[in-house]
This record gives C-alpha cells, sequence and structure tokens, in this order.
C-alpha cells in the first residue's frame, strides 16, 4: 500500500486553538500515524517536506451551487441546455477542488439531476471533484424565490414549482426517487424577487409540513432558503436540517434556533451579500440598484445576526452563494475571512467552519474534517499560518498541496493539478 509522509509542517488538526509541529503518515487513503514533535522521519514511500506551511484539513463548501454557472440572473439557468450544463458543473466541480474545497454539500440543483450525476461520476472515478453530497432543485411555490415562469412564454429556472401539500408530497417524493441527499425548500423570498422580496414568506405552514414528512420518511436531510424571521421559525418548529440565510431573525427567532442548536446547522451564504454590495458593478449592480434592493440593509442585518449566532455558540458553516456573476466560482474560501471581518470570528473559529462543522454538515464527522488518525487523507498544504490569517487560503498560489482521499490532487513536487493546472480568477 502506498505511504505518503508529510514533515516539517504546523499541523492544524481542525478542532485545536493552535497549530503543532507533527510529522503526518498517510498510507492508502486514510491518515495513518501522527507523531508531534520533531522526531525521525520514515523515509518509506514519498516524503514531503511541508516547511513553512500549514497542513490542515481540506476545507468543506456548505452552501455550494455547482451547477450556477455564473448567470447574471437566475432565469438564465433555465436557458441551458442539459449536455451543456452537466459539462459546465463538472468544470465547477474540479475548479472547487482546485481551491481546497475536498468536499461540498450542495445547497440545490440548477436542474434535476444535475447533482446526482456529478456526486455519481465522481465516486466512479470519471470526474475529478469533492466528495458530494447531492441535492434536489430548490422546491418554492407559485410566486416564491425560485418560480421565474411568465405569463405569455414557457420559461423555467432553477426552482420547482408546487403548491399545497399534494404537490409539495408529489415534488419531493419525485426528489427521492432521483436519489439525491439533501432536498431544499424555499420558505422565504429574497430581495432579487420583485414579488417576494426576502421578508416575505410565501411557504404556508401545511405545505411546509408535508414537505418534511416525506423528506424524514426516506431519510433525507433537508436544507431551507429563510431570510424572514418567521421563515427560520417554521424551519426550526419543522425539524429542517440546515438554515440558511437568517438574515432577519428577530429575538424570537434566534433563541429557537438557541434551543435547537444541538441539531440546525447555520448557513449565511454571505458571499452574494457581500459582493453584491461591495463590488457589485462588475455585475450591474450600481450603488444606486443595491439601495433600491435594500441590499445594505440586508448586509447590516446579516452581520448582527451572526455576531448574536456566534456569541450563542451556533454551528455556522462557510458558502456564500457562489455561482453567479457577482459570485464567480473560485472564490469560495473569501468566507473564511468575511467571518473573521464582518461577524467577529477569531481566525481559527472561521477554520473550523470550513472544516469540523462542515464535516458534521456532510454527516461524515467521524472521517473528515480533522487531521486524525484512521481519518480521510482529506489534506490541505497551505504556505504560511493559516490559524493567524485566514485569507490565504483564497489564493491558489499558496495551496501548496491539495489530497483527497489519500490522492494528490496537487502535487507539491511539481506544482501542477491532476491533470493540468487549472486557472482561474482569484
Amino acid at each position: 500500500m502506498s505511504q505518503i509522509t508529510i514533515t516539517g509542517a504546523s499541523v492544524w488538526d481542525g478542532v485545536s486553538e493552535a497549530a503543532y509541529p507533527a510529522t503526518v503518515t498517510i498510507e492508502g487513503n486514510k491518515i495513518k500515524k501522527i507523531a508531534k514533535g520533531d522526531g525521525p522521519v520514515d523515509t518509506q514511500g514519498t516524503v514531503i517536506d511541508g516547511s513553512g506551511h500549514t497542513l490542515m484539513p481540506g476545507m468543506v463548501e456548505g452552501h455550494c451551487h455547482p451547477s450556477f454557472t455564473g448567470v447574471g440572473e437566475p432565469w438564465e439557468l433555465g436557458q441551458l441546455c442539459p449536455e451543456d450544463h452537466m459539462l459546465k458543473t463538472a468544470q465547477n466541480l474540479r475548479l472547487l477542488l482546485s481551491h481546497g474545497f475536498t468536499s461540498v454539500f450542495e445547497a440545490a440543483s440548477a436542474k434535476p439531476m444535475l447533482g446526482v450525476t456529478a456526486r455519481d461520476a465522481i465516486n466512479a472515478g470519471v470526474l475529478d471533484g469533492p466528495r458530494m453530497r447531492a441535492s434536489s432543485p430548490e422546491i418554492t411555490t407559485t410566486a416564491g424565490l425560485g418560480d421565474e415562469r411568465k405569463r405569455h412564454i414557457y420559461q423555467e429556472s432553477f426552482g420547482l414549482v408546487a403548491d399545497g401539500p399534494l404537490e409539495m408530497r408529489r415534488v419531493a417524493r419525485e426528489c427521492v426517487r432521483d436519489n439525491v441527499d439533501n432536498m431544499k425548500i424555499n420558505i422565504s423570498g429574497d430581495e432579487f424577487v420583485s414579488f417576494a422580496r426576502a421578508e416575505i414568506t410565501p411557504l404556508e405552514d401545511d405545505e411546509l409540513a408535508a414537505f418534511m414528512a416525506v423528506a424524514r420518511k426516506y431519510g433525507k436531510t433537508v436544507a431551507a432558503h429563510a431570510r424572514s424571521s418567521e421563515s427560520v421559525k417554521m424551519a426550526v418548529r419543522h425539524g429542517v436540517d440546515c438554515i440558511y440565510h437568517c438574515d432577519f431573525a428577530d429575538e424570537e427567532a434566534l433563541d429557537m434556533l438557541e434551543d435547537a442548536k444541538d441539531r440546525v446547522i447555520l448557513g449565511p451564504a454571505f458571499g452574494l451579500v457581500h459582493n453584491a454590495t461591495r463590488e457589485g458593478e462588475i455585475a450591474g449592480i450600481t450603488k444606486e440598484v443595491a439601495e433600491e434592493l435594500n441590499l445594505n440593509r440586508k448586509f447590516d442585518a446579516t452581520c448582527a445576526t451572526y455576531h448574536e449566532i456566534r456569541k450563542r455558540g451556533l454551528r455556522v458553516a462557510v458558502g456564500g452563494d457562489y455561482g453567479f456573476a457577482v459570485t464567480p466560482m473560485g472564490q469560495n474560501a473569501r468566507d473564511l475571512e468575511h467571518f473573521v471581518t464582518y461577524f467577529g470570528y477569531a481566525p481559527v473559529e472561521a477554520l473550523k467552519c470550513a472544516t469540523h462543522v462542515g464535516a458534521q454538515l456532510m454527516q461524515m464527522e467521524d472521517q473528515i474534517g480533522q487531521v486524525k488518525e484512521g481519518f480521510l487523507a482529506d489534506l490541505l498544504l497551505v504556505k504560511g499560518d493559516v490559524t493567524k490569517d485566514v485569507s490565504l487560503v483564497q489564493h491558489q498560489d499558496n495551496l501548496t498541496m491539495i489530497m483527497k482521499d489519500g490522492v494528490l490532487f496537487k502535487d507539491p513536487r511539481t506544482g501542477f493539478n491532476k491533470g493540468g493546472l487549472i486557472r482561474a480568477a482569484e
């Protein structure tokens, strides 16, 4: 069995408050041994010098849309033919791995079967990409987020529309039949939806109850889009596993989240909010447009909410709604710095959100998210001390080694990704 030994690096193991010197040996696809300190090196197999680097767990993208292909408007996703869409999805997944994300929790597929097909191809070794939990499309209602239909012309987008408990059950069962891991439901609207802004809650209680009943019967994980305070409360009451956004959660909603913190994982998906208000001009979101859409208000609300969520000790995953023109795929690791800059997280706290909490979201906390003996060898070698400066992980040049399942996707001896160099915007 092949063996790789990494020497000289400072090891941040995914749970400790600081890094420590250690030699780490990988055998096959698992971490065989961690020898703390500067002991003798086993020279069997391949030896990699990690001096000047941090060895850390591979990151988990917790709000991932690999089938969102850089569109300016959501309805454009419906214009892509399935074949082209699948190829672009595969390209995004390889790009994510090249940026240090060895696992992704898909927050919704833009079309049925894109995520499932990609997951299965990765597992079969047909595609290079992160290990993946595949999602349904976003289930929504008429006049909800994701309903891009028109009276005068046939048009679809990324949402599957269902109205009433009966339709919710049918659509949920269809997604189960597709063999998804996760099911996504849109409870609230969003500021980009003229007829259903963020603080509107289009979904009815009985519709969510019907959807959740199907998910529970088949053992599926449920993630919800929930910006309004009422949508957050609905998600908690009905047992949603992963609640995204929570921007406008009031005190009652925050108390409910705290009471459910042992079973609920949250995700701000802040990249889209940040870029739309701070860098939106590149995608036509001028300062005037941002103000008209109340995006600055949403920015402030999100920051205030996640300061409070951090103080209450709730589990939060990184992942920022990347995949739009304003949030290009490949910027995903910026989320760690956002957590520090805007939410008050310490660097190590932000790193835990991207690793240990992500592993819990993936339901693989006993296999990934830590540098630990017996765990799968999903590892990164990052130039510098990432426990002091989380911005280091944003830049591909700093990722000297990317290993998934014991296989070197980026080999530090050559500096190239498996199959050649992948270029992407930093």
